[in-house]
């Protein structure tokens, strides 16, 4: 049976798809689910671009990030601009390759929220690479060309599925937009298996009763 694909879009500089990056990826340990990591670059206004409100916002959001933080030890401080992340989203395409998305992800996370990390500098970026084991300089010639194309068709496939912001969960054609609603979406799976189970069961069921037909028997299937 095919496995069902859990798609999560995340950027390095939100700190909500930070704390969805591991919990998002336990979804394969605890059910039948495959989680494709998709970047998207969130676009976000600047001091002096905001509303008042908008920044109200903006600090309750990072003051609620540091609530749930807390608690699992992970440490998140603002970053100081707006990141164009477009060389950290390339550099997790890259090491999605080579089977090291994990690994490379909670580094740049970490290092990132916590004023170490540059994610829009393809030199700190490259660092993070080369001490994963990986080829900065093939990191280097992916990010100006393969890469491009790559991360352009990620983009295209967020716009596809409405994507808006992160970290968002997309499955079964619905969309779960936040930290909070992996719950959800685990709720939504498990519905979703139970549908299948049924169908199958169903279709082994006609199946049974279609052989016992054709065979001259009768077969009581409820």
């Amino acid at each position: 049976m095919e496995t069902p694909i859990v798609k999560m879009y995340s950027d390095y500089k939100s700190p909500f798809a930070y704390l969805a990056f591991d919990p998002g990826f336990e979804l394969q340990t605890r059910y039948h689910v495959e989680v494709r990591w998709i970047p998207f670059q969130l676009r976000i206004k600047g001091k002096g671009q905001r509303s008042v409100y908008s920044e109200y916002k903006v600090k309750y959001s990072y003051l609620d990030a540091r609530r749930w933080a807390k608690p699992r030890g992970i440490y998140i401080k603002g970053p100081k601009k707006i990141y164009d992340t477009t060389p950290a989203l390339i550099g997790g395409l890259f090491a999605s390759r080579h089977g090291r998305l994990i690994d490379y992800s909670r580094t740049v996370y970490e290092r990132f929220f916590r004023g170490e990390l540059e994610a829009d500098q393809a030199a700190t970026v490259a660092q993070v690479i080369g001490e994963l084991g990986l080829s900065s300089d093939a990191y280097i010639s992916y990010l100006g060309g393969e890469g491009l194309r790559d991360y352009a068709a990620a983009q295209a496939e967020a716009e596809a599925d409405q994507v808006f912001g992160v970290p968002l969960f997309y499955f079964a054609n619905e969309p779960f937009w936040g930290y909070d609603r992996i719950p959800l979406l685990e709720e939504r799976r498990n519905v979703s298996a139970l549908l299948r189970r049924l169908a199958q069961r169903r279709a082994v069921l006609r199946s049974a009763v279609s052989t016992s037909r054709s065979n001259g028997s009768w077969v009581q299937a409820i």
